[in-house]
């Protein structure tokens, strides 16, 4: 596979927007090989989110605008991070063994302490991105993105799987 089949791979696996060939096999080794790509498809969904951002702003001001950008990346992503937030708040909140938490986490109900995650984790970054000026909002939006990507890659790359 050439890397440009690694790129669509960490694209198709990172966002629900569907491009060429997405219809192929994932490889082997697949998300070994991708994870490099991460913080680049990362960049896009943020280049997304800003562009939102930036166009919604003098229509509709800071806290709708900063709404729309938000929904934006969850949307295009598929919510990844935010149900794994969920998914980590659950655990831990309702959780009391290594087995129990991992039990939860394997749950696709969402429980009262991910849903005020979600919550408070929208909220937060929705409140964050409208108090500042639209051109630095699109900064961050374009930069978390990235190390959003990034740092699962890292992570994955250092840590044994958990199960």
């Amino acid at each position: 596979m050439s890397e440009a089949d690694y790129f669509r791979d960490a694209w198709r696996f990172l966002t629900i927007v569907r491009i060429a060939d997405s219809s192929q096999p994932f490889a082997a080794d697949w998300l070994a090989r991708s994870l490099k790509y991460f913080p680049a498809v990362g960049i896009g969904i943020g280049v997304v989110s800003a562009a939102v951002w930036l166009l919604a702003d003098p229509v509709w001001g800071d806290t709708t605008a900063a709404l729309l950008a938000v929904a934006a990346g969850a949307i295009m992503s598929g919510a990844l991070h935010e149900d794994g937030l969920a998914d980590t708040a659950d655990a831990f909140g309702g959780g009391w063994t290594i087995e129990k938490r991992l039990a939860i986490m394997k749950d696709s109900r969402i429980g009262t302490y991910g849903a005020l995650a979600l919550g408070f984790g929208c909220l937060l970054r929705i409140v964050a991105l409208a108090a500042v000026p639209p051109w630095a909002g699109a900064a961050a939006l374009v930069a978390a993105h990235a190390v959003a990507r990034a740092t699962p890659a890292v992570v994955m790359s250092q840590l044994p799987y958990s199960g």
